[in-house]
C-alpha cells in the first residue's frame, strides 16, 4: 500500500507519516517505509510524507503509484494527484483542497472538516491526527488500537490529550461517513 499524505509546512505532514508508519511497523508488525520531504521553509513550505506499508518485505521504499493521497492543502493536492493510481483513494481537507477533474480516476474521495473539527477542539494544528483518525476508520489498514498507540507515541506529552481526542473526532466521523452509505465501507489490504 503507497500513501502520500501532502500539504504545508506547519500542519504537522511529517508527523502524520511518522505516526502512520511507526503504527505500522511496531503496533502491527508490518513492513513499512517513511520518507518525508520538505522546502527549506520551516512552515508554509510544501510537504509531503511517502508510506509504503506491507505485509512482505519492502524492496523499494519510494512511491511509484499511489494508493492513497492524503491532501491537506491545495498546491500540495496539486502536485501529488498526478501520483494516484486508477482506482485509488483521495481524502482531502474539504475547507482546503477542493478536487478537480484529475480526481475522477479515483475509485472513492472522501471529504473531511478535518481543520474544522480540530479548530472545534481548541487548535487546528491537530487536523492532522483527524485525518490519521478518519483514515483509519474507513481503510481499515490499521487497526484502531494500534494507532491510537502510535498517536500517543508520537506526539509531545504535553499535546496528548487533545491529539487523542482530535484522533477519535477523526475515527467517529469516518464511521458515520462510511455507516451512511455501506458501499463505502473499505477492508483496504
Amino acid at each position: 500500500m503507497e500513501i502520500i499524505i501532502c500539504g504545508f509546512g506547519g500542519q504537522g505532514i511529517v508527523r502524520a507519516g511518522y505516526i502512520l508508519g511507526y503504527a505500522a511497523a511496531v503496533m502491527e508488525d508490518k513492513e513499512s517505509s517513511f520518507v518525508p520531504s520538505y522546502g527549506p521553509e520551516a512552515r508554509g513550505g510544501e510537504c509531503a510524507s511517502r508510506i509504503v506499508i506491507s505485509n512482505e518485505r519492502i524492496d523499494y521504499p519510494f512511491i511509484t503509484t499511489v494508493d492513497i493521497l492524503i491532501a491537506m492543502a491545495q498546491p500540495a493536492y496539486n502536485k501529488y494527484i498526478e501520483y494516484l493510481k486508477p482506482g485509488g483513494i483521495i481524502l482531502h481537507d474539504e475547507d482546503l483542497v477542493k478536487p478537480d477533474e484529475r480526481a475522477s480516476k479515483a475509485s472513492e474521495i472522501y471529504s473531511v472538516p478535518a481543520t474544522r473539527i480540530a479548530e472545534r477542539l481548541g487548535n487546528r494544528i491537530v487536523a492532522n491526527i483527524v485525518m490519521l483518525g478518519f483514515f483509519c476508520a474507513v481503510t481499515k489498514i490499521i487497526g484502531y488500537d494500534a494507532m491510537k498507540k502510535a498517536v500517543e507515541a508520537g506526539v509531545p506529552a504535553r499535546f496528548k490529550e487533545i491529539n487523542l481526542k482530535a484522533f477519535d473526532k477523526g475515527y467517529n466521523y469516518g464511521l458515520e461517513v462510511i455507516g451512511k452509505d455501506k458501499r463505502k465501507a473499505l477492508a483496504v489490504q
